[in-house]
């Protein structure tokens, strides 16, 4: 329950988080820190006894029982690192970030690092891969929001990184199809201990190409490695957390996790060891020409993933021991850089190379950390990153999969890494020792202040303390690397193992490293040069172009602002579906019975005489109310037949639905404009052939089949699974709720879209104005015209809502319902405003928005209660005693079906404000001439 309990402790921190902000100055940040460092203490108190060798700690809550998918969560050595990464390094930036911005509100900021916190925590803790695939997707969500809420430049970048890290996503959703399909599953223990899938070559290669996608896109991966320097849009502290130290090990995480899967698969360890090795090189020849500071970290983040990746597909126990480690020293020597890079802005207003120089006088603490943790990246004794350094080329020199293999990595390797050298050196010199003495716009420098030192002064010590005590880590990287293969290996972590190749290795590189430096200036020489490259975001922004256009050609073979040609295609389908539907029933031979009776003839009649008038007819208001009477009609027919509920609906909608057009028609104009003959005809022709062939197809299925299983089963079973007799009522907020809850959304989303349409559109007026129709004669006066209407009105009103309740509360055992009782409140709310006598006293003064969201919070507060008896909108049921004795069966659904009327009233009274409204007067028409009378002749002039 420990590992439930910490993903319940960062949701509710998230979720809080606006309340948090409102506390004065910049206690945001510092509470979200001592939330994180105290959730990281029981995980730091669980790795003792993980590195003993226990069993991994797994806890698991019901989430989708009918489909075998659970919130599982298991803590193994693996997850262990990773998930004090997240929380780890998640409170030093959290602290950080109160330090960094200046005091105010930041409640989205501080949201979405909460919210990411929790996902990266989610995604390495899940043993369900729905559940990992559910909080991969939350990481892509959070980065997109943090680097756009950098400002408007940063719009375009963060579109960018969504699309390419949502294209891995895409390929990780259809590999965990894939596995749950083939092992039946979706337990990623049980997965990867099944080596049935495995031992299909061409199904295993399938899903590890597919993982590899999600991997590089995530990891910043050649030739995806662009999006990580274009995600530097984003503020300094968001480039600490997720694009140094969490969301790009996400993609590290997955690759260890499926290595025990794939390390013999003959794709995954040459891709990897190849594109990473790749990316080291090109990312930090892209590091050492670069003067931003931050885009020199941002490529030398993804030079040293590149690195990772690599290891990671060597596969043997000892490359993902070198893995581990190296995973533990990029975080911190990473976080650090990122960190000194704010504090020189903050404190220079710039990150310009060229304008940088001699900071080590005036910033001799930020000199100093952001001197070690550039020492631990070049790999330099006795810091951590020397240690990993050590261990990443001893791995790829012993790659298994060719002889010569493990020669040539490590000769790219240690290019790669000569590379570091120079780009580490060209940060900390060119910042702090080279060039003149730094002055700024606002004069010589000062050093940062305490807090916002601490957390680079912890991450950075924290690489010195672990080298020099490296043999720590012995137990840490040998549970890590051994849940990550399923092999056990003796970890040997020292400073010094003697003369080897490794330690060869590692010195030639810091030689040429050093040359390098000498040779170009510390990279100096190297930016002046133009190196035959593709830029990654303009190749990005060419295939997107290129991929719209695509689309673009293949929608115009339908696409057309025309609603006779964009409804011929629907009409034509409908005909030929209604043909074959129609000669299936042919062959079940003739009904069992009569199939109409002599009252079903009225109905027919009735709604053909309205078709054909409406049509006929060149004005559009009445061409609406014989539409509207073709409905009621068909309403009657539908209580003929005995649904009720499908009838009073049907009736309600009618009705709604004239007053909403007749509120719109205002706007256009009063006739259908005039067509062609030919166009006549062929719209004729289609609609004669759409009636007839459903007319036929329904006569051909009438009576000559038996109810079909899913009825029975409905009709059977509705009482005792529901506790409900109105079978229409339990399928829609029973059955399937969580359809009725996704069109109740696009019903709530329709309602602020008319809202934002017309106000977008400048067809809004002010409310208090009063009608141009406003003159002596009592056809014009509205106040003398609507009396009769408001006698009404006012006792019909309060009958109309207290009539929809009545329906709302037993809509479960009886016609009725929440949408059903909605339709009829809005239908008081429509009386009420259609007698009013102007628009100033028809508004109704709700805030209908608000209503809007209630109804749909409702609901879904109802859905989650059903999590108390194992899923999510799972009616609970209970019997209530009453005062005067007996018992009233109460269910949640009832809570649900008051979600949907809310809704449903809010929406129409959306439509009924916002509709209703006056024009402005450059939309409006001219009133037509008053009418004059002579008092004593009765004339008119």
């Amino acid at each position: 329950m420990l590992l439930l309990l910490l993903l319940a402790v960062l949701t509710v921190i998230t979720l809080t988080v606006p309340l948090i902000d409102r506390l004065p100055g910049r206690w945001t940040g510092w509470v979200l820190a001592a939330v994180l460092a105290l959730a990281a203490v029981p995980v730091l108190a669980l790795g003792p006894a993980l590195w003993a060798g226990n069993a991994p700690i797994e806890a698991s809550a019901p989430w989708m029982p009918s489909l075998g998918v659970g919130l599982s969560l298991r803590m193994d050595g693996l997850a262990w690192l990773f998930c004090a990464l997240v929380l780890g390094v998640g409170a030093l930036v959290m602290a950080y970030s109160a330090a960094y911005f200046p005091p105010g509100r930041r409640t989205g900021f501080y949201f979405l690092m909460s919210a990411f916190a929790l996902a990266m925590t989610g995604l390495v803790l899940a043993d369900d891969l729905v559940v990992l695939f559910v909080f991969w997707e939350l990481t892509t969500i959070c980065s997109f929001y943090l680097i756009g809420l950098s400002g408007p430049g940063a719009a375009r970048p963060a579109v960018r990184t969504f699309l390419l890290t949502a294209l891995g996503g895409l390929a990780l959703l259809t590999a965990v199809v894939l596995l749950w399909v083939r092992t039946g599953t979706t337990s990623l223990s049980q997965i990867l201990g099944d080596a049935s899938w495995t031992q299909d070559t061409a199904f295993s290669t399938t899903v590890a190409a597919l993982v590899i996608v999600a991997v590089f896109t995530k990891s910043a991966q050649f030739p995806f490695h662009y999006w990580l320097p274009d995600a530097m849009a984003a503020s300094t502290p968001v480039s600490a957390y997720l694009h140094a130290a969490a969301m790009v090990k996400a993609g590290v995480y997955l690759a260890m996790r499926f290595t025990p899967a794939f390390a013999d698969n003959p794709l995954w360890g040459p891709v990897l060891i190849t594109a990473g090795l790749t990316t080291a090189v090109i990312g930090a020849l892209f590091a050492l020409r670069r003067h931003d500071l931050k885009e020199l970290t941002a490529y030398s983040t993804v030079s040293q993933l590149g690195f990772l990746i690599a290891v990671i597909g060597v596969g043997t126990p000892q490359a993902l021991i070198a893995a581990a480690v190296h995973t533990l020293a990029h975080a911190l020597f990473k976080a650090t850089l990122f960190m000194a890079v704010g504090v020189i802005d903050h404190q220079t207003g710039t990150r310009d190379l060229r304008r940088l120089g001699g900071l080590a006088r005036a910033l001799p603490v930020t000199a100093t950390l952001s001197a070690l943790a550039a020492l631990s990246m070049a790999g330099v004794a006795p810091l951590l990153g020397f240690v990993s350094k050590e261990n990443v080329f001893e791995a790829l020199l012993h790659i298994p999969h060719a002889p010569w293999a493990g020669p040539l990595a490590a000769v790219v390797a240690v290019g790669a890494a000569a590379l570091t050298v120079a780009y580490s050196v060209r940060f900390v010199y060119g910042a702090f020792w080279g060039g003149r003495p730094a002055r700024t716009d606002t004069g010589r420098p000062q050093e940062a202040g305490v807090l916002l030192l601490a957390a680079p002064a912890v991450t950075a010590l924290s690489g010195l303390v672990l080298g020099l005590g490296t043999t720590l880590l012995n137990p840490v990287v040998a549970r890590a690397a051994a849940d990550a293969t399923g092999n056990t290996a003796e970890p040997h972590l020292a400073l010094w193992h003697g003369l080897n190749p490794a330690l060869v290795m590692s010195a030639a590189a810091l030689m040429i490293g050093a040359l390098l430096v000498w040779r170009t200036g510390a990279g100096e020489r190297l930016t002046g040069h133009s190196f035959p490259s593709i830029r990654g975001t303009a190749a990005f922004e060419r295939v997107h172009a290129a991929v719209i256009a695509v689309g673009s050609r293949t929608a115009d073979a339908t696409r057309t602002d025309a609603p006779t040609r964009h409804l011929a295609v629907p009409f034509l389908l409908i005909i030929g579906f209604a043909l074959v539907v129609g000669l299936q029933g042919l062959d079940q031979g003739p009904p069992a019975g009569p199939t109409s009776r002599p009252l079903d003839w009225l109905p027919v009649a009735l709604v053909a005489a309205a078709v054909l008038t409406a049509v006929m007819t060149r004005s559009k208001m009445a061409a609406l109310v014989l539409v509207g009477l073709a409905g009621f009609t068909t309403a009657v027919w539908f209580l003929f037949l005995g649904a009720v509920d499908v009838a009073l609906t049907q009736l309600l909608v009618e009705i709604l639905t004239v007053v909403v057009a007749v509120l719109v028609l205002r706007r256009l104009p009063d006739r259908f404009h005039r067509v062609r003959p030919s166009r006549t005809v062929a719209t004729a022709t289609i609609a004669i052939l759409t009636g007839a062939a459903t007319a036929a197809g329904a006569y051909l299925l009438t009576g000559r089949r038996e109810p079909s299983q899913v009825s029975r089963h409905l009709l059977e079973n509705a009482p005792s699974d529901t506790g409900g007799t109105n079978v229409v009522n339990t399928i829609l907020v029973d059955y399937r709720a969580l359809d009725t809850l996704g069109e109740l959304t696009v019903l709530g989303v329709a309602g602020l879209i008319i809202i934002a349409v017309l106000h977008s559109a400048g067809l809004t007026a002010n409310a208090g104005e009063r009608s141009a129709l406003s003159h002596t004669n009592p056809v014009w006066d509205s106040d003398a015209n609507t009396v009769i209407m408001r006698t009404v009105a006012r006792f019909l009103v309060p009958l109309l809502v207290v009539w929809s309740l009545y329906l709302l509360l037993r809509g479960h055992n009886a016609p009725g319902g929440g949408f059903i009782a909605g339709l009829v409140g809005g239908s008081a709310f429509a009386l009420a405003y259609l007698s009013a006598p102007s628009a100033s006293v028809a508004r109704i003064r709700l805030a209908y928005p608000a209503i809007i969201a209630v109804g749909i919070l409702t609901a879904l507060a109802s859905g989650l209660l059903g999590y108390a008896d194992g899923s999510f909108l799972r009616p609970l049921h209970a019997d209530i005693p009453l005062p005067w004795g007996g018992y009233h069966h109460f269910t949640t659904a009832l809570v649900f079906d008051v979600g949907v009327y809310l809704a449903v009233v809010g929406v129409m009274l959306t439509a009924l404000n916002q509709l209703g409204l006056p024009r402005p007067r450059s939309h409006m028409p001219a009133p037509p001439p008053p009418v004059r009378g002579d008092a004593a002749t009765g004339g008119t002039r």
